[in-house]
């Protein structure tokens, strides 16, 4: 069996951003607005009137305090919130892939690899601009990449699914190099005016390069020890958008189509799965949690890593062994383990151990251990 490696990784970061402050003025403004206008229904008790949101509450809530984004003026539009993304020709590279090919080049480089080496690229991701062809054929065209490529959407844990059918597939001699791309346009699926969670999302995407350990030429590199993924389904975290929506009767509501959650069951749900998952992941790997230098967690919620962390290592973590990304991103859905990944291993030395775990709806879980070389 192959050994293999991750030899590098890639990261688009969406040059503007909104921060609490920002997103806490529009959307309580639309609340000031909804409220006027349905002022009368709301004083004969047919409709509820709106809270506002504020600052405080979202950090206190989440731990985030800005979110970056492809479009920021069509989500601070009291008329749109909601990006704005100029159409496209079908014969210009969309959106995902553009993003895609600017996260895989830098991952490309960092392994000291061309397009040329690739012969297999998985877009791994929680929503695809569209149903076909594949976001990874296209990514692959304009990469200039060789082989083979598909879709596969497992939600918040897809680049954790990723990852290891990309191991698989290097393992078994069936890719000579992978590449994990995950684009994730988090802010056109979220509903902006939602109090409970219209701060939760960010835009970002990454890549991750896996090759066979012996071929490497980054001398920075990270041997796959394992991976284990698994899944449990729950309607907790849903999105009803989908190409059947125009042909149900009735229609849904348009709320009903953009991602929605049950926060408090999430959170008591998930807290568990991913924490039990690592611990027998590692456990059967021979390896003690308290050796593990770092966990790159999904950047969910503040609250929750800092919880599936401690339950792992049975005492509270410090920021370096579960850094966070959230303050600065927000929860990008499958790109968010892998920024944290990228953003901190650099300091890592040959022989530590590290632990990317991702999870999200499904629920759905995956990890991946990895040994600094």
């Amino acid at each position: 069996m192959i050994q293999a490696a991750i030899t590098g990784t890639g990261l688009y970061t969406p040059p503007q951003s909104i921060s609490n402050d920002e997103l806490v003025a529009c959307y309580n403004a639309w609340v000031e607005r909804y409220n006027r206008d349905n002022a009368a229904a709301i004083a004969a008790g047919s409709v509820p009137a709106l809270q506002a949101s504020s600052s405080e509450f979202i950090f206190k809530a989440s731990g985030i305090r800005s979110r970056h984004v492809v479009d920021r003026d069509g989500i601070l539009d009291l008329d749109s919130m909601r990006p704005r993304i100029p159409l496209r020709a079908d014969d210009e590279p969309s959106l995902m892939c553009e993003m895609g090919v600017t996260a895989a080049r830098e991952a490309l480089a960092r392994a000291g690899r061309e397009a040329g080496d690739v012969d297999l690229v998985i877009v791994a991701c929680s929503n695809m601009q569209r149903g076909y062809p594949a976001i990874a054929v296209e990514i692959q065209h304009f990469l200039g990449a060789g082989g083979y490529a598909y879709d596969m959407n497992v939600a918040c844990a897809s680049a954790a699914f990723g990852i290891q059918a990309a191991v698989d597939a290097v393992r078994m001699g069936n890719a000579r190099a992978a590449l994990v791309v995950s684009p994730e346009i988090c802010s056109g699926h979220l509903n902006w005016r939602n109090r409970d969670c219209h701060f939760i999302f960010g835009d970002a995407a990454t890549a991750v390069l896996v090759e066979p350990a012996a071929e490497a030429r980054s001398a920075r590199r990270f041997d796959v020890l394992g991976t284990r993924l698994r899944t449990q389904f729950s309607n907790n975290i849903r999105n009803n958008f989908g190409f059947l929506n125009a042909c149900e009767r009735p229609q849904r509501p348009w709320d009903d189509v953009l991602f929605h959650q049950e926060g408090r069951k999430v959170f008591k749900e998930v807290v568990p799965l991913a924490a039990e998952l690592m611990i027998g992941h590692l456990g059967d790997l021979g390896i003690e949690p308290a050796s593990v230098r770092r966990f790159w967690l999904h950047q969910a919620n503040l609250g929750m890593n800092q919880l599936i962390a401690k339950r792992v290592l049975g005492r509270e973590p410090d920021a370096a062994e579960a850094p966070v990304i959230l303050d600065e991103y927000a929860n990008t859905s499958s790109a968010g383990s892998v920024i944290a990944f990228h953003k901190y291993q650099d300091d890592l030395r040959s022989g530590d151990v590290g632990v990317l775990c991702a999870f999200g709806a499904g629920y759905s879980v995956g990890s991946v251990v990895m040994k600094r070389v």
